[in-house]
């Protein structure tokens, strides 16, 4: 793969379209091959994984809130929603928006770490929406599905947001437009256009993952594809863009990154390259923030030999992603409180090891209920755990050879009777370096248990076949990739409240 650098740069000193990131990234889209075998039933399990995670959420307020919205813009031929009846169909923004925000509401699809964040998976159910609007068949769904991780991927392992205060969905709206483009075959002058206007509109800070985190962290991402359809669109009509939108004088690194003097090396597969980097993505066993998966499995275990209820203080030894972002390095006093919001306690790892070393189990309900959080027990345990940042574990964190990429730590418990014990995970074991690493089984497994409540059994083996065939599938195949519940399982719209998009000539809000 080619490595080249970037940097700001004078108006003057403006290169051609194609020499610019965005045009790299463009032309990359444009003419990658069709992925190979391993990359083809990756893709097919991150796409059951989503359609998993997002029926577990489908009766979150959030997740109804979205939906709502969507059936204000309703279209014939367009866009499925997850959970709702084939026949009900939206413009394919508001779909790809509705479903991405069931996707991200439990923080229980997949991940990537590198020099920053990201949720991969974020890309394909505004994919899928436009696959189903326009007609698209599966092998060009997979093939724009497997393109967007690229980029996403591409991105994460060179660019920083975090450092700077930025959201990591600033990543991942340039790879939607560039897996949009590569769904619709469209040229690469017009998908720069687009990329160019999706990074423009995403930036935002990180506030959204601070302090007391409420239900935007779900919708953060969606708006990032909503925007993307949206770039996608006018490119398609002519509209140009702001330009060089990552190296411009007034633009991404000089004024949202680190600097006119900084340059940043970006690593892109050849034009004649198939898309592989999913394959260094990873899946999520507990609904939970990445960072949190290992440590999850590490509590598992000490539980077992240690007694929980005479621990008198822990210290986790981990990266300083991990201590800063989830840990006690946040100084989020939100995050050691007992009544914070679920979206604040599935990013507070001190709250995780205190459930996790109790109850020896994770579940995307239970271990994150007022009453699951208000144990007496539990908070004074949770109280007891701080994090450490270890130039070791961070260093690993950051290693150039995936095989020894960790994401884990150090757990150090001091018992009451003066005792210590010590307890150490790289890596969790989903991981792909991991103690038992995903396969087909466990995504379907995972899909099977998440969309029993949901579901019928016959619904349920439909979609995991239709996963496992995605590229063999015609245009009504990719159409009907869509979970319908029986009518009782999901709670009616009516309870997320009347917004704009309900108002009617005559009516008063209050």
């Amino acid at each position: 793969m080619p490595t080249f650098h970037i940097r700001s740069l004078s108006s003057a000193e403006t290169p051609p379209w194609h020499e610019q990131l965005a045009g790299r990234i463009a032309a990359f889209s444009a003419a990658a091959p069709p992925p190979e075998t391993p990359v083809l039933q990756t893709v097919g399990f991150r796409l059951i994984d989503s359609l998993a995670v997002a029926l577990a959420a489908i009766n979150r307020r959030p997740v109804a809130s979205a939906r709502a919205m969507a059936l204000a813009h309703p279209r014939s031929g367009g866009a499925c929603l997850f959970g709702l009846p084939a026949s009900i169909t939206v413009d394919c923004e508001w779909g790809g928006f509705a479903n991405s925000v069931a996707v991200r509401e439990l923080d229980f699809n997949d991940t990537f770490l590198a020099a920053d964040f990201a949720h991969p998976s974020d890309c394909i159910a505004p994919l899928l929406a436009v696959a189903q609007q326009t007609g698209q068949g599966g092998d060009s769904l997979a093939r724009a599905i497997a393109i967007s991780y690229e980029i996403h991927i591409a991105l994460v392992r060179a660019i920083d947001l975090h450092s700077f205060k930025k959201d990591h969905v600033a990543h991942l709206a340039p790879a939607i437009a560039a897996g949009l483009g590569a769904l619709l075959k469209l040229p690469a002058e017009m998908i720069y256009h687009a990329i160019n206007q999706a990074v423009h509109l995403s930036f935002a800070t990180r506030q959204s993952r601070k302090g007391q985190i409420s239900s935007w962290k779900a919708f953060a991402p969606a708006q990032a594809g909503k925007t993307a359809i949206e770039a996608v669109d006018r490119a398609m009509r002519g509209e140009e863009a702001p330009n060089p939108i990552y190296e411009g004088e007034d633009s991404i690194i000089p004024w949202m990154l680190a600097g006119k003097d900084i340059e940043y090396a970006i690593t892109l597969p050849r034009l004649d390259e198939p898309p592989a980097s999913i394959l260094e993505s990873f899946p999520k066993a507990h609904s939970a923030e990445y960072q949190a998966q290992a440590l999850i499995d590490l509590a598992f275990e000490a539980r077992n030999k240690v007694d929980v209820r005479k621990i008198s203080r822990a210290v986790l030894h981990t990266s300083d992603h991990t201590h800063f972002v989830i840990g006690t390095g946040a100084n989020d006093p939100q995050k050691m409180d007992p009544t914070a919001s679920r979206e604040t306690l599935d990013h507070s790892i001190m709250y995780i090891l205190a459930v996790a070393l109790e109850d020896g189990r994770w579940h995307h309900t239970d271990s994150y209920t007022p009453e699951r959080a208000s144990r007496s027990e539990t908070i004074d345990l949770w109280q007891k755990i701080e994090t450490v940042a270890d130039a070791e574990w961070d260093r690993r964190y950051h290693a150039e050879d995936p095989a020894k990429r960790a994401y884990g730590g150090r757990l150090e418990l001091k018992m009451a009777d003066g005792s210590t014990f010590t307890f150490q995970k790289e890596t969790a074991d989903a991981h792909p370096n991991g103690a038992r690493p995903w396969g087909a089984e466990d995504y379907w497994h995972k899909f099977q248990s998440l969309a029993d409540p949901f579901l019928a059994e016959q619904e349920i083996n439909r979609l995991i076949m239709s996963a496992e065939n995605l590229s063999t599938l015609d245009a009504a195949g990719v159409a009907a990739l869509n979970p319908v519940a029986s009518k009782q399982a999901i709670s009616p719209d009516s309870e997320t409240g009347v917004g704009i998009f309900d108002f009617k000539k005559g009516n008063q809000i209050s």
